[in-house]
């Protein structure tokens, strides 16, 4: 913690306002979040397809809006998508907490999605540029901020749940708007390097056309897709897996594995990345972490079917061996996106990353879910676990030969990372 706290205050205000930011929305959402689906088909009564649809609009609006989110930031400047984001969740989650109709729902959780695609690049463009050449190691200390209220948001809101789910709902919205004031009274307002002619809606196609034909970018983004798969089986696979084995009781062992996926990336992320930065180049260390993160996926495979406690224990090595992988790939994967966009258009490039990441997430989950019933039916479970772990070895295979043939460019001057 103290290591923690020296370098966190080893940066301009700016830097350390954004990191305590990230924490706060964290932790605003995940108290909520969680939650939702229960209440509107409990409170509420509303049908499947229903809560369905009102939880796949918040996530379409945001993986969907992400490109919009980048182009705003890098237009009008960073400080007024990130409050702009904050004001929107305000909104959006107080709407949540007190509405009933369909319609009404499906807007409010339309807003806090668009929220997190005006936000989420804006924050780590700005992130980027004011950490000049310590972005490693600046992302690596965001990333603890950012583990910390996902771990931190769940029990805060099964706490305040107990009373109502109006005070949850309530709370989360009163963060955001704290989030708001705080931003508007103490974020410096900082603006993209852009060219003079790039104006009006002629300028925002001639942006996207510049990252479009960013080939060693577009390239990168591809690549890395299938690591935004990999994390995401603590939602899919792995809650699927605790449950064939346990049954009812698989819902507890999920949101224990959840707790230490983001209690390991917390806890190990600054001596993760320093270790890494001393030893490795940025590219070596996303091939070590995506290496990692597939062979996360071999434990579950490699079990005996019927037995629990073996099954059990190897769910909890791959959520750590995910973790540690993800916490070594995630502060090298954002320094090289900043790299790739040659610091133009910083924000753009991260909202079409993150678009490009959504639609990985999407086609890999489908795939993943079919794979899974499929192996279920002719008793292979192995085959969708090897399946992931091959996925996270071919990423690994793909980034290493785009640092093979020149296409992730080393900032001149790096040097080894201290964190």
């Amino acid at each position: 913690m103290r290591h923690l706290w020296r370098r966190t205050l080893s940066f301009p205000p700016a830097v350390r306002l954004l990191m305590a930011n990230q924490f706060l929305i964290n932790l605003a959402f995940y108290m909520l979040m969680p939650y939702l689906a229960a209440h509107l088909a409990g409170e509420l009564g509303l049908a499947a397809w229903a809560v369905g649809l009102v939880l796949g609009v918040r996530n379409f609006s945001q993986q969907g809006m992400f490109l919009i989110g980048g182009t705003l930031a890098d237009r009008v400047g960073y400080k007024i998508p990130i409050m702009a984001g904050c004001l929107l969740r305000t909104a959006g989650f107080g709407l949540l907490g007190w509405v009933g109709d369909l319609p009404t729902l499906v807007a409010a959780s339309a807003a806090t999605g668009f929220a997190g695609a005006l936000f989420n690049p804006a924050v780590r463009a700005y992130l980027a540029a004011e950490a000049g050449p310590r972005r490693v190691e600046a992302f690596a200390v965001f990333n603890v901020f950012y583990q910390a209220g996902m771990l931190l948001g769940p029990p805060v809101g099964l706490a305040l749940l107990v009373a109502d789910f109006r005070l949850v709902c309530g709370v989360a919205a009163a963060v955001f708007a704290l989030l708001t004031a705080l931003q508007w009274r103490c974020l410096p307002a900082r603006r993209a390097e852009r060219a003079a002619s790039a104006t009006g809606r002629a300028g925002v196609l001639s942006d996207w056309r510049t990252v479009v034909a960013n080939r060693p970018f577009l390239l990168f983004a591809t690549a890395m897709t299938g690591s935004y798969v990999l994390s995401f089986q603590v939602y899919l696979a792995l809650p699927l897996a605790a449950s064939e084995v346990l049954g009812s009781g698989g819902t507890a062992v999920t949101s224990g594995l959840f707790v230490v996926s983001a209690a390991v990336s917390a806890a190990g992320q600054l001596r993760l990345t320093g270790w890494a930065g001393q030893r490795w180049r940025p590219d070596q260390a996303l091939v070590r972490g995506l290496s990692a993160m597939g062979l996360a996926f071999l434990p579950p495979a490699l079990v005996p079917a019927g037995s629990a406690p073996a099954a059990l224990g190897a769910l909890l090595l791959s959520v750590v061996l995910l973790a540690v992988g993800g916490a070594i790939v995630y502060p090298f994967e954002m320094d090289t996106v900043v790299t790739l966009s040659g610091d133009r258009l910083v924000a753009t490039h991260y909202g079409f990353y993150n678009t490009v990441s959504g639609i990985g997430i999407t086609i890999g989950n489908l795939g993943t879910g079919a794979l899974w019933g499929f192996a279920g039916q002719h008793g292979a479970r192995w085959l969708a676990w090897s399946a992931l772990a091959v996925t996270g070895l071919g990423c690994a295979a793909c980034v290493g030969r785009l640092a093979r043939t020149g296409r992730l460019t080393v900032r001149p001057g790096a040097r080894p990372v201290t964190v």
